[in-house]
């Protein structure tokens, strides 16, 4: 896969995300937790902005970032507004990221100062990963917003 083909695969992804969040009906919806789970959706996407924002945005696409991950989990920081200009932002963040990768660069070793994940991690498989790591919390997310809307 190509920095192109990232890019798109991310901005899919992040859009599907967007309309999960517009979805909710109230900011309070997002932040059920739903019986046997034990994040809410919105814990949920602050953790994805935080995530990608980190590792692809501060360490590919030095756009500087200080994330504080407990707080993703355990805070409620953004209101369902605000969360989608943060969708919107990242969204930048990782165009721009994305976009300026070359194919050699994609075949290089993901900085170890960041992340360590795999023994040979390069910023290929980091992406591949990190594509994953969204999609499955994107599978969370919807299934919450159903469940939660449901319950009211």
């Amino acid at each position: 896969m190509n920095s192109k083909q990232f890019k798109n695969l991310y901005t899919r992804e992040l859009d599907k995300l967007e309309k999960e969040v517009a979805a909710y009906q109230t900011d309070d919806e997002m932040w059920i937790v739903v019986p046997g789970t034990i994040n809410s959706a919105g814990n949920l996407v602050q953790h994805l902005i935080g995530n990608l924002r980190t590792y692809i945005g501060h360490a590919l696409g030095d756009v500087p970032y200080a994330r504080d991950r407990d707080a993703e989990f355990a805070k409620r920081l953004f209101t369902k507004e605000t969360l989608l200009v943060e969708i919107t932002v990242l969204q930048g963040i990782l165009d721009s990221a994305l976009s300026k990768l070359t194919d050699n660069e994609l075949q290089q070793e993901y900085p170890s100062e960041v992340l360590v994940m795999f023994p040979e991690q390069s910023v290929h498989i980091i992406l591949t990963h990190l594509l994953i790591h969204l999609g499955y919390h994107l599978g969370q997310i919807n299934y919450h917003r159903r469940f939660a809307m449901a319950m009211n």
